[in-house]
């Protein structure tokens, strides 16, 4: 295991890797399915809005909650491939165990922010859209329901971060 391998929880057999491998099981179907819904009522709202002349009324706030969800669940995913933006400058200048021990840290910084802003802040932001019965203009769902996304993002993450320290903590104890 280096700490720039993308692929590292394919490589560790442990509960981290089949942990792991059970999330990427739960959010990729969810994402494909999420993105092919998108794209289908897009193309219905083209559709219907320039070959029949009528436009859907609902299209318009689906793509939009969609998009909330696959974008919130995309990135815990990105998260879980550590596909996301990251400046390695120190890191490569870094002797392998310090560059784990940079990861390690990093990871702790992530988790903070998921649990902190994500499932904590999310849950709050949900019961107030909940308690004061907030509801969509036109499909009329309670808004509560579209922001569980945030602290959904966040449990994914959370379990994410959770494998890539556990890893970072097996490679350091391998040293």
């Amino acid at each position: 295991m280096t700490p720039h391998n993308n692929q590292d929880h394919k490589l560790n057999d442990g509960k981290s890797a089949k942990f792991h491998a059970l999330l990427d099981t739960l959010l990729e179907p969810a994402l494909v399915l999420m993105l092919l819904s998108l794209v289908l009522v897009v193309l219905w709202q083209v559709f219907s809005r320039y070959v029949l002349q009528s436009p859907s009324t609902v299209t318009d706030e689906l793509a939009r909650f969609l998009l909330i969800w696959l974008t919130l669940l995309g990135a815990a995913w990105v998260v879980g491939q550590r596909g996301h933006l990251a400046i390695d400058l120190l890191s490569e200048k870094l002797s392998i165990k310090r560059a784990v021990l940079l990861q390690g840290f990093l990871v702790l910084l992530m988790a903070a922010f998921a649990l902190g802003v994500l499932v904590v802040g999310g849950l709050r932001l949900v019961d107030v859209t909940l308690t004061l019965a907030q509801r969509s203009t036109v499909l009329e769902v309670p808004m509560g329901y579209i922001y569980l996304a945030l602290p959904i993002s966040g449990v994914f993450m959370l379990g994410y971060c959770a494998c890539a320290f556990v890893r970072a903590a097996s490679y350091l104890k391998e040293r």
